[in-house]
């Protein structure tokens, strides 16, 4: 009976012991995205696509509100000098409602438009930083990379930053 409390005590110290040992074992390194993308120029490049797209969406909403305060105020002056009869100003108010709403679906469609844009023109970047990410942790052995942005504490030695930046060929 002795002699199985013993072994068991003594298997149960090598687990805990074994256990210690490989997370002691274990890597930890972590990653400023921020700055690996910052340091891109292909994300220069599509930001810079997405302010032209933007641009571009904005001067058309902006022409389409234009043009709907110069037909307003035609129709104002018109009501004014008692060119429209009651029935005709109904008329066009639903017409100017109606292109209000237009403007506003527009609004909404360029902000989507815009998201879509960015997801398309990024998504190959960050599949690229991600995988020189796994790559680098993959040849220094670390089993956890976590981004820089959400650690409260981290030595610089465990900083992959540097050698991200240098597998995706970008200056450091």
């Amino acid at each position: 009976m002795k002699k199985r409390v013993y072994w068991g005590a003594l298997v149960s110290a090598l687990l805990v012991l074994g256990t210690t040992i490989s997370v002691q074992a274990q890597k930890f390194g972590y990653v400023n995205s921020d700055a690996v993308l910052a340091a891109m120029p292909q994300v220069k490049q599509a930001e810079a696509n997405l302010d032209a797209l933007q641009q571009q969406l904005q001067k058309k909403g902006q022409n389409m509100v234009e043009k709907l305060q110069q037909d307003y105020m035609q129709i104002q002056k018109k009501i004014e000098q008692g060119e429209l009869s009651p029935k005709q100003q109904e008329e066009e108010a639903q017409k100017l409602e109606e292109r209000q709403k237009e403007i506003a679906d527009f609004e909404q469609d360029m902000m989507s438009q815009v998201q879509e844009k960015r997801q398309e023109l990024l998504e190959p970047i960050l599949e690229d930083v991600n995988q020189a990410i796994q790559d680098v942790a993959k040849e220094e052995g670390f089993q956890f990379v976590f981004d820089s942005t959400i650690l409260l504490y981290a030595e610089d030695s465990q900083n992959l930053t540097n050698k991200v930046k240098a597998k995706l060929g970008l200056e450091n």
